[in-house]
């Protein structure tokens, strides 16, 4: 974490949103599971001492708990949208986070951090690396549903004074990750043949432990309010050397097929899968420059060091 970070900042003061997702589990272990945590059901197996009910929490009732809390962390939402309408991500991306905010500023929170996604900016970039100043150009309703809350926070923020921090993360990798990540995971891990060998494009991604530390630095340091962050390694790879990368993190053996990247996205057309193909072999940079300028942050983990952790995969 930053070395420029307040003095005054302790776990106690954190209400963690999503603990039990695949994020939020390694924030929680990061604050050492001493932060409150926010759950749709009471759960007795948690580490946490606190714990608050989702409907509660945003509802009528207040707790004595929260008068402890500065900082909300907020990571719940409806992820992988294909499964979701868009009524039902509009009720829980949009319309949950600008509840959950909105009772924050009310009891005098001091800060409240949004866990977005890049893909407010597009599944992927043509000429030069998307930057906070970019435009967005949300495409999904799952992606439209971020904006959404991203914009509805801002006003909260300039109507409140409540200090908003935007992150938006490119493709999260770990140890059992979700989505295209724990796809690809499983595949070298049981076929030791993939078709990028020809596919040099440019990706950034970030790792499930650097994320969770930019957050919890997010949550402490001084200059953090009021700026929207574009969360990576730092290391713009391609989708060969990622493979690559994660074949070396779990001791596999790959080989790359010279399949051409013409193919594959006539491919993925044809079995309607092409948004999922062009995460692959389309070019996605992000400027995270600002993490370093205003935040004092650099990834703890290297990509490679990162990889190394999904041997304690399960």
């Amino acid at each position: 974490m930053s070395n420029s970070s307040s003095t005054e900042f302790c776990p106690e003061s954190v209400l963690l949103t999503g603990s039990s997702g695949f994020i939020g589990s390694y924030v929680n272990r990061l604050l050492d599971y001493r932060c409150a945590i926010a759950t749709r059901t009471f759960d007795s197996k948690s580490s946490n001492s606190r714990q608050l009910l989702m409907s509660n929490l945003i509802g009528s009732k207040t707790s004595s708990l929260l008068n402890e809390i500065q900082v909300v962390i907020h990571l719940a939402n409806l992820a992988h949208a294909a499964s979701y309408t868009s009524s039902e991500l509009q009720s829980v991306n949009v319309d949950l986070t600008l509840t959950l905010a909105k009772k924050a500023a009310k009891l005098k929170v001091k800060r409240f951090i949004y866990v977005s996604s890049i893909v407010v900016n597009g599944i992927n970039c043509s000429d030069s690396p998307f930057s906070a100043e970019s435009q967005a150009l949300p495409k999904s309703p799952y992606a439209k549903s971020k904006w959404d809350a991203e914009l509805g926070l801002k006003k909260i923020a300039d109507e409140t004074g409540l200090e908003v921090v935007i992150v938006r993360p490119t493709l999260v990798y770990g140890p059992n990750a979700p989505g295209n990540f724990g796809s690809l995971t499983r595949l070298v891990s049981k076929i030791p043949l993939l078709p990028f060998a020809l596919t040099n494009n440019r990706r950034d991604f970030i790792s499930v432990q650097n994320l969770a530390d930019l957050l919890v630095t997010c949550a402490q340091h001084p200059n953090a309010s009021g700026h929207t962050f574009l969360a990576s390694d730092g290391e713009t790879v391609s989708i060969k050397a990622f493979t690559n990368a994660i074949a070396k993190g779990l001791n596999k053996s790959l080989i790359q097929l010279p399949i051409p990247t013409s193919l594959m996205r006539f491919a993925g057309k044809l079995l309607g899968k092409s948004a999922m193909v062009e995460q692959l072999v389309g070019n996605l940079e992000v400027d995270s420059s600002n993490l370093k300028e205003v935040l004092d942050w650099v990834p703890p983990y290297t990509m490679e060091e990162s990889m190394a952790f999904l041997k304690q995969e399960k």
